[in-house]
């Protein structure tokens, strides 16, 4: 089955051996984005609730790259330093997903990359 790699500069670039997102099959895998701010590279300042918002608009960057939109989001993965912070990330995930509604793990992970509190990552469909 033939995959496309799906980049852009409007979200930020991999700190590691992976694409920001994979086409296959009809869907998109988009990687879990951390509270990175796409122009400097750097961890974002503030709590879970901005750090929530900045994964997201990374997450969208990917979308729009692929022609999609949070309308495709069929699946999410949210990955949280500590489960205390569900709350504050619930609030911010259900403006941004909340109407929605895809299918959603969320999972307290034992430590995210850069001293993230919290990863999300998406499976979307066209």
């Amino acid at each position: 089955m033939p995959t496309k790699h799906v980049s852009t500069p409007d979200a930020p670039a991999p700190i590691g051996p992976y694409s920001q997102g994979l086409i296959s099959g009809g869907l998109l895998f988009c990687s879990g984005q951390i509270a990175l701010d796409p122009g400097t590279g750097e961890m974002i300042e503030g709590g879970v609730e901005a750090q929530t918002e900045r994964v997201l608009q990374n997450l969208v960057a990917v979308l729009a790259a692929a022609k999609m939109g949070l309308e495709n989001v069929v699946k999410t993965t949210v990955y949280l330093a500590d489960m205390g912070d569900f709350p504050a990330m619930n609030e911010v995930y259900a403006r941004y997903l909340g109407e929605r509604a895809p299918a959603r793990t969320t999972i307290q992970a034992g430590a995210l990359p850069k001293g993230a509190r919290v990863e999300v990552d998406v499976v979307a469909a066209y």
